[in-house]
């Protein structure tokens, strides 16, 4: 890596203390190009993990190199945790499961140095690598699904100045999940545009348990937050898949009128109901496991967690509604518009939750 001339950035990464950290840090000293003016690790362990972080930072990175506590409060107000801690023209955003590319930082000052005035953010582009020899499950379809999307942070630059006109990211969302593209359609509602930069950033897969799938339903709460936030068409702008909720909620709305049914001793109503359950929850399955490697473990793993999605589904999605029932929409400020001229509080305020 090189000291060159070039536009000014520092790179934020959150972490959870994950070993790969070491990895993403040790590539991004190694690749070529000029050199991050800082690089912010956000610790956003929670409280309770109070040892420093178990990571090695590379020779070159360390005289710029400082760590700021996240205190478990998310990817969200982590990052506006790290990029509100320097005072660079640019925010390199990187997860801590990613390696950039051995020319990314390079890459990374053409593409910034490519953006207009009017240009608020630009992405790298994202690849996951798969199994060559099988399938993939589906984890790691899932996983591969990033080098898809839109905006995602984990390799995505943002000029400070459109960061401080929409108030940076809104930490309601807690997850790793559509907190990038709230920010996205923020920053384009403000009037910027958002680039394809032609870096490269690895996203490899990451170890999961049997149940990674059912933990992701989660993020049903989410979507709530951004229907919300920017209207029931937002899929449409961030790109966004729409997923199978409406078919969840029917075939939980079929394993509970079956049971209904059973109490109030309605044996063929309850017969009939179970069926459509069945049906349901084996299409699903089946969809679930036809592109896959049909190992046992997968096939046992998809089996499974077919049935506990469709209700842990439907229960995230219900928790949604009430909990941001009373959330109004973000409207940017009449007078907001890129530029210099436009700073902090442009914008509708982004609420901090703790």
């Amino acid at each position: 890596m090189t000291h060159g001339t070039g536009p000014s950035y520092a790179v934020v990464i959150p972490t959870l203390g994950r070993p790969s950290l070491s990895v993403t840090l040790a590539a991004l000293a190694g690749a070529r190009g000029p050199a991050p003016e800082r690089v912010v690790l956000v610790d956003d362990r929670p409280l309770t993990d109070c040892g420093p972080l178990d990571v090695e930072v590379p020779p070159s990175l360390r005289d710029r190199t400082s760590v700021v506590a996240g205190c478990g409060n998310g990817p969200a107000a982590a990052r506006n945790a790290g990029w509100r801690s320097v005072g660079q023209e640019w925010i390199a955003f990187l997860d801590d499961d990613t390696v950039p590319g051995p020319t990314w930082p390079a890459d990374l000052a053409a593409d910034l140095a490519a953006c207009g005035r009017r240009t608020g953010g630009s992405q790298g582009t994202i690849v996951v690598p798969l199994p060559d020899d099988r399938r993939p499950t589906d984890w790691e379809r899932s996983t591969a699904g990033l080098a898809r999307s839109l905006w995602i942070t984990a390799d995505m630059a943002y000029r400070r100045t459109a960061l401080e006109q929409v108030g940076g990211f809104d930490e309601r969302f807690r997850r790793a999940f559509r907190e990038d593209a709230d920010l996205a359609l923020r920053v384009l509602d403000a009037g910027w545009h958002l680039t394809q930069g032609a870096r490269t950033t690895l996203h490899p897969v990451r170890p999961a348990d049997r149940w990674v799938s059912l933990r992701q339903q989660a993020g049903n709460a989410d979507d709530i937050l951004m229907n919300r936030l920017h209207g029931r068409h937002w899929w449409h702008r961030a790109g966004a898949p729409r997923g199978r909720l409406p078919r969840h909620l029917a075939v939980t709305g079929c394993a509970v009128g079956a049971a209904v049914a059973a109490l109030a001793r309605r044996p063929r109503a309850s017969l009939a109901l179970a069926g459509l359950w069945l049906a349901g929850t084996g299409e699903f399955a089946l969809a679930r496991i036809a592109p896959g490697p049909r190992l046992a473990d997968e096939v046992t793993t998809m089996l499974l967690t077919s049935a506990a999605i469709p209700p842990a589904a439907g229960y995230h999605w219900a928790a949604g509604l009430l909990r941001h029932r009373r959330v109004a929409p973000w409207r940017p400020a009449p007078d907001a518009g890129p530029g210099p001229a436009h700073r902090a509080g442009g914008g509708r305020p982004v609420p901090a939750h703790h």
